[in-house]
């Protein structure tokens, strides 16, 4: 490899470049529903604390509804339905 720090700018501009055009080929619906389920099923609870896991997917869970719910009476309210 060469020593050139020109040489090494480039390298290093072409890797940044193959890094942007890998993130931004990802589909934005994939990467959203997968973000989504792992966020629903409680990924981020602590390790081999079932209680925490279940209270966060029940919690998620709930409120997703609550938000299904409000949405339809803002619908309701504003005469779309």
């Amino acid at each position: 490899m060469s020593s050139d720090p020109r040489e090494a700018a480039r390298a290093a501009e072409a890797k940044a470049a193959l890094e942007r055009a890998k993130r931004d080929s990802e589909s934005l619906l994939g990467s959203s529903m997968g973000r989504a389920a792992a966020h629903f099923s409680g990924a981020d609870a602590p390790e081999g604390d079932r209680i925490e896991l279940w209270g966060r997917r029940i919690g998620r869970f709930l409120s997703l509804i609550g938000v299904i719910v409000l949405a339809w009476w803002l619908g309701h309210q504003l005469k779309f339905w």
